[in-house]
């Protein structure tokens, strides 16, 4: 299950790093959505250059499920 609805319409790179960043707003605290912007800028930055579409795919891919496993986990500390 994806953390926010819309992980379906993420189709480039651009689209990815403005629904990671909605996804941080789910955070519990200041300081980790922080934590977790400054990541989504770092991965975003670092992969500029990629030029191979089934490459982008695969790494969007990724950080969705990651996204969602990030959300996960935090969601799972609260309940308890």
């Amino acid at each position: 299950m994806p953390p926010l609805p819309g992980a379906e319409l993420v189709r480039t790179p651009v689209h990815l790093y403005r629904y990671l960043l909605r996804c941080c707003k789910q955070l519990p605290t200041r300081a980790m959505q922080q934590h977790y912007q400054h990541a989504i800028r770092q991965g975003y930055n670092s992969h500029t250059d990629e030029d191979d579409p089934e490459r982008i795919q695969l790494i969007i891919q990724r950080a969705i499920s990651d996204a969602d496993w990030i959300l996960d986990k935090y969601k799972k500390k609260l309940d308890v």
